[in-house]
């Protein structure tokens, strides 16, 4: 009986795992909230907005998921350059991406 009280001492509390995964996740979205870290947010709530008001039909929110894409994809084409000229940090935050779109005069996405 003695052995079997230290045994459960020694595995790992599932209240406990379940205690840690609880704290990542705020964590995370935290840090995908962040205008300075994701710089597609607006298209992320566009296309999300689209699919709770269409009762997640895929069909009907295409252009936003297009949308979401090509800006995904320039931004991770500037991100890429800034890395091979040695640019920190790699992903301009916010208030240089407003600069850069500024400078194009328009939405290139």
């Amino acid at each position: 009986m003695r052995f079997l009280n230290l045994f459960c001492y020694l595995l790992p509390n599932p209240f406990f795992l379940s205690s840690v995964r609880r704290v990542r996740m705020p964590l995370m979205t935290k840090q995908l909230r962040d205008p300075d870290i994701n710089p597609c947010l607006s298209e992320t709530d566009a296309s999300s907005r689209c699919m709770a008001e269409n009762n997640y039909n895929k069909e009907r929110c295409s252009s936003y998921f297009l949308k979401y894409k090509n800006c995904r994809r320039f931004w991770h084409s500037i991100m890429v350059q800034r890395r091979q000229n040695g640019v920190k940090p790699f992903m301009p935050i916010a208030a240089e991406r407003a600069e850069i779109l500024g400078a194009m005069g328009k939405m290139p996405y």
